[in-house]
């Protein structure tokens, strides 16, 4: 079951489970600081499945910023505007443009791809920053 969908979204919700995941990154990487750009106001009822994309997504790209970026900064931005909007941003090296996609981006790719969302990623000498749109369809 934890495969399918992480315990710390449903006893803490999306906002501030991606806040733990960050804190306990920033503890284990001693020079990355993490800023968190997140909703002031509740993101609401999301559908369980963009929760758990979202929430994924942002480890994974987390994940790749602490293991390969050499980043000191990172930021993770979550926005709500017809569709969930998470965008994870470091100062790192950047990505080879020759290096092929790892497990971990085609799998961000895939659970985006799923929903019907996209997953963009841009990389250049300042760093790299992940960019996920998952579609929220209207609640009736």
């Amino acid at each position: 079951m934890y495969g399918l969908r992480p315990p710390a979204l449903d006893e803490f919700g999306l906002v501030r489970a991606l806040q733990l995941h960050a804190s306990q990154l920033e503890a284990t990487a001693a020079s990355l600081t993490i800023t968190l750009c997140l909703p002031e106001q509740a993101l609401g009822q999301l559908p369980a499945a963009v929760e758990v994309a979202a929430y994924r997504i942002a480890c994974e790209a987390l994940t790749n910023v602490v293991r390969h970026a050499g980043a000191t900064a990172c930021s993770v931005r979550v926005h709500l505007d017809g569709a969930l909007e998470l965008e994870v941003a470091d100062n790192g090296r950047g990505l080879s443009p020759d290096q092929p996609a790892g497990v971990g981006t085609l799998a961000m790719r895939e659970r985006a791809e799923e929903l019907g969302g996209r997953l963009e990623i841009s990389s250049g000498q300042h760093g790299t920053v992940v960019h996920a749109r998952l579609p929220v369809p209207e609640v009736r």
